[in-house]
């Protein structure tokens, strides 16, 4: 094992700038999904792409057509393979990558999410990345959340699997997921049935919580709940001096729905959360605005704090204020996440894979993811079915915070998450 670390190591290095690089938001990652299919290809994985591992009608929070073509033009621009974009056609992102041992064992499935986030990358002298010249080449797009590392970590666990072959039994499935920012790209892979044979489930991240290198969490709680909400507001346009009276305003009506979507009473139950993203309405000084647009998130610490309470709570004040300034309203649910529930067991098992490492320092035995993660559909479909699913933290120190510019992360965690990972596969043989 120490051996085959030492030597993927600069790989690793090598693919997380490479994907750092050029970031891809969710359903967009043409280029990104080729260049894996491109690494994976090379290790003896079945690949399959396209309609063949997302259920069509399952997908949210989808580009609408006219950004879906440009994305692809963008994408053959970037000189991916034709036969790749081919089956990736209408924001097919992602890949499966399938090996069988041949022998008797365990079906492990692991999931490695590859979407970036619509943000400006820092570039200033105090930026790792921008300094060493691997900062986002893409204006507006960043790997702001450590996901160009999950995917260089499922790479490199491929990696393994390829070198130890004639060793390992068992099946092994290796899920690279598009859109998990926005709670969008894992329902409609487990609704295609890529997890249902699964007997083991894991996943895990970079981060989170400022750690050291060489710490791993063994297992996280506290998923919370998350439904993404997309609000439009239809009034009248009028002009504002001449007759104010025959327009409807749909821009005080998304502002009014704003402030008091932010005063929703916190539950007794547990931990409630509320933001609005983006709010954008109005097309000039003395003009009533006949139109708005708002992007909100609702989160509860349990499935049914945040569908029942949270989005109903929210649905009756978006509803509310579009009576209030006699305006319609469309309303669009474009992303969601379950709550999961984490296995005890695990902690005893982590510990017991890893006990040979020399690289691995420490193992905190849980933390608490405290945010949303749409693994949680993953989880709890193997969970369910009587499968063994977990969620691993694997430490580092943060230069900032995830989905902030300057967003980095130390490079050696990379080879503790893929050692950590192959130990764990090692030890369900």
């Amino acid at each position: 094992m120490e051996a085959f670390i030492k030597d993927i190591t600069p790989y690793l290095t090598k693919m997380r700038r490479m994907f750092h690089a050029y970031p891809e938001v969710a359903w967009t990652e043409y280029v990104t999904t080729a260049k894996i299919a491109e690494e994976i290809e090379k290790l003896d994985f079945e690949v399959e792409m396209g309609q063949a591992i997302l259920h069509p009608h399952t997908r949210m929070g989808l580009p609408t057509e006219d950004q879906i073509e440009k994305e692809e033009q963008r994408a053959m621009e970037a000189g991916i393979n034709k036969a790749y974009l081919y089956l990736m056609k209408g924001a097919f992102t992602g890949l499966k990558a399938y090996f069988d041992t041949g022998r008797k064992g365990k079906h492990i499935v692991l999931r490695f999410d590859i979407d970036a986030l619509p943000i400006n990358e820092a570039e200033d002298e105090a930026h790792f990345p921008f300094v060493h010249g691997f900062h986002s080449n893409r204006a507006g797009y960043m790997h702001a959340c450590g996901h160009d590392g999950h995917t260089a970590i499922g790479l490199g666990v491929a990696h393994f699997i390829h070198e130890n072959r004639h060793q390992l039994n068992g099946r092994f499935t290796l899920l690279f997921q598009p859109g998990e920012e926005g709670g969008r790209g894992a329902k409609p892979m487990v609704d295609k049935g890529l997890l249902d044979d699964a007997d083991v489930f894991l996943s895990g991240h970079i981060g989170i919580h400022s750690l050291n290198i060489g710490d791993i969490v063994a297992t996280t709680d506290q998923f919370l709940a998350s439904t993404k909400i997309n609000v439009e507001y239809f009034g009248k346009s009028a002009h504002a001096g001449l007759e104010p009276n025959e327009g409807r305003n749909a821009l005080l009506a998304a502002a009014a729905s704003s402030l008091h979507l932010n005063g929703i009473t916190r539950h007794a139950s547990g931990a409630t959360r509320i933001n609005i993203g983006t709010l954008e309405a109005g097309s000039g000084r003395n003009i009533i605005a006949d139109y708005a647009k708002m992007q909100l998130e609702t989160r509860g610490a349990s499935t049914e704090l945040n569908e029942e309470y949270m989005v109903g709570e929210a649905m009756r004040i978006i509803q509310a204020s579009a009576a209030l300034y006699d305006v319609t309203t469309n309303v669009e649910i474009v992303g969601q996440a379950p709550s999961a529930v984490y296995q005890e067991e695990w902690v005893d098992f982590i510990n017991e894979a890893v006990k040979a490492s020399t690289n691995i320092k420490n193992v905190i035995p849980k933390l608490p993811l405290g945010a949303s993660e749409d693994a949680a559909f993953m989880l709890e479909k193997v969970r369910n079915n009587g499968g063994a699913a977990n969620y691993m933290l694997f430490g580092t120190p943060l230069a900032a915070g995830h989905h902030h510019p300057c967003f980095d992360y130390d490079e050696k965690v990379l080879p503790i998450a893929v050692e950590s990972i192959c130990r764990v596969i090692l030890g369900w043989q």
